[in-house]
């Protein structure tokens, strides 16, 4: 559930076109035990490095300058559909690694009908990618996995996410909380959301990370 009313910000300004959804290969399907899986192998990172994303996860809530303005890098990544994004927890050890808990808005597409506001469990965060977890009735409800695979010229993302509870007793109660808050329309609006904010990458991070990390890491 939405704990407060969000608005759609005004759109940042980019320098690149977005890649369309036909870049990546995609998939949706319903798995033996009822969960919803989508899939994305997306067109290889040019010039971005598994190293480069960890530090961007580890930085993500932090700002950068942006055509003359100092704004939350979060905005940049897709500057139509995120709308905000905090740490609500800490790991033991101070970081935004496995252990904190992230709190995330978007809306897929631009559009508020198709609102994510979740605060998913930080489960892995190193070079070989990230996994966030949100639970319910004590169970995972949503797991999302991001897969780094360095290749000679930059990096092989793929996503995948998992929407439901495994457990078969709770299968007619894990089919509502899908089709409550994750639609068959508002998975096909975040395969296109996931496939432009990651084809976003190449056109700041390494300039990013190559004017910051030394300081910042």
């Amino acid at each position: 559930m939405t704990r407060q009313r969000w608005q759609l910000l005004p759109p940042r300004p980019i320098d690149w076109e977005m890649r369309s959804e036909s870049s990546a290969e995609t998939s949706v399907r319903t798995l033996e035990d009822g969960r919803k899986e989508l899939l994305i192998r997306h067109e290889e990172l040019e010039a971005v490095t598994p190293k480069m994303l960890l530090w961007w996860f580890h930085h993500l809530e932090e700002t950068m300058e942006w055509h003359g303005a100092i704004v939350p890098r979060y905005h940049v990544w897709h500057p139509i559909d995120h709308i905000q994004f905090s740490v609500e927890r800490r790991a033991a050890d101070g970081s935004v690694g496995p252990g904190a808990k992230w709190h995330i808005v978007e809306a897929f597409g631009g559009n508020l009908d198709f609102l994510l506001d979740e605060s998913p469990d930080v489960v892995r965060l190193d070079t070989g990618g990230i996994t966030l977890e949100g639970r319910a009735l004590g169970q995972t409800l949503l797991r999302l996995e991001h897969t780094f695979t360095p290749t000679p010229h930059g990096t092989r993302y793929e996503t995948q996410m998992r929407l439901g509870l495994s457990s078969s007793l709770l299968r007619p109660i894990s089919r509502a909380l899908i089709r409550r808050r994750f639609s068959d329309a508002k998975a096909d609006a975040w395969l296109k959301h996931n496939v432009e904010e990651v084809g976003n990458l190449p056109h700041f991070l390494p300039q990013l990370y190559a004017s910051e990390a030394a300081t910042s890491d």
